[in-house]
């Protein structure tokens, strides 16, 4: 289980996280469910552990263990990843090089082919094209998943996985939601879509850093389109959670 106990985030007397309590159970799927700059993709930082994203209090725990201050490398090592939402340019370096590890990381041909159409890439085009400004952000998005999906982490957090992919790639993005969960895999799904939190078990609703509420995805969205969707003062949270019915 991955485990934030009482985190809280401040930057320059900013209280960027106030408190978070949060749980991921392997065979689940999670959604971070907020509006934009609520805090969602600093939690996925937490939890990844990168520079500069180590919370002010509280603890980040991994099957019991306090990993609050373990590297990015440790926790990669322990079955956690990140997806970010604006993948890096690999200058020289082709597809095939970047998802192999540059030959460290035995795939076979089956392996490295289904992947690539898991994410709507053709092998036979891109396996030896460079990671550079010729693709497109969509296209270094679903490289990067493709990535992910061949080596199996135990907690994939996904950060906004449709930004930079055309809508119509939505299917796509929950057939790796659910082949994550099919390996036995927990995807925690970042995003301020509803319709790209359905397809998961259970979300956090957050809001300037706090938990709004929390619960089965389905009601949880139900919060979220009446409350936050029209709210005249976005980011700026009640000050008790609420309920599921939204009181």
């Amino acid at each position: 289980m991955l485990e934030l106990k009482n985190v809280s985030y401040i930057v320059s007397d900013k209280k960027i996280l106030d408190n978070l309590n949060l749980k991921f159970i392997p065979g689940k799927k999670y959604a971070i469910l907020g509006t934009n700059g609520a805090g969602k993709s600093t939690i996925g930082y937490l939890i990844m552990g990168l520079e500069d994203y180590k919370p002010t209090s509280g603890k980040i725990f991994l099957n019991n263990i306090d990993i609050t201050d373990k590297s990015v490398y440790e926790r990669a090592k322990m079955g956690i990843t990140l997806m970010w939402q604006e993948p890096a340019r690999y200058e020289g370096l082709t597809v095939y090089v970047y998802l192999t590890l540059g030959g460290r990381l035995s795939v076979d041909k089956k392996s490295l082919f289904d992947v690539m159409e898991k994410v709507g890439l053709d092998p036979n085009l891109y396996l030896n094209r460079f990671i550079d400004k010729s693709l497109s952000g969509g296209e270094r998005k679903r490289i990067e998943l493709a990535s992910i999906l061949l080596l199996k982490p135990k907690f994939v957090i996904l950060d906004e996985p449709d930004s930079g992919i055309d809508i119509m790639s939505l299917d796509m993005i929950n057939n790796i939601i659910d082949y994550i969960s099919s390996y036995g895999g927990t995807p925690i799904v970042i995003t301020h879509r509803e319709e790209m939190a359905f397809n998961t078990d259970e979300a956090y609703l957050i809001c300037a850093g706090k938990i709004l509420t929390h619960g089965p995805t389905d009601k949880v969205v139900k919060v979220f389109k009446n409350i936050c969707n029209s709210c005249d003062h976005p980011n700026i949270p009640v000050t008790k959670e609420l309920k599921l019915d939204g009181r």
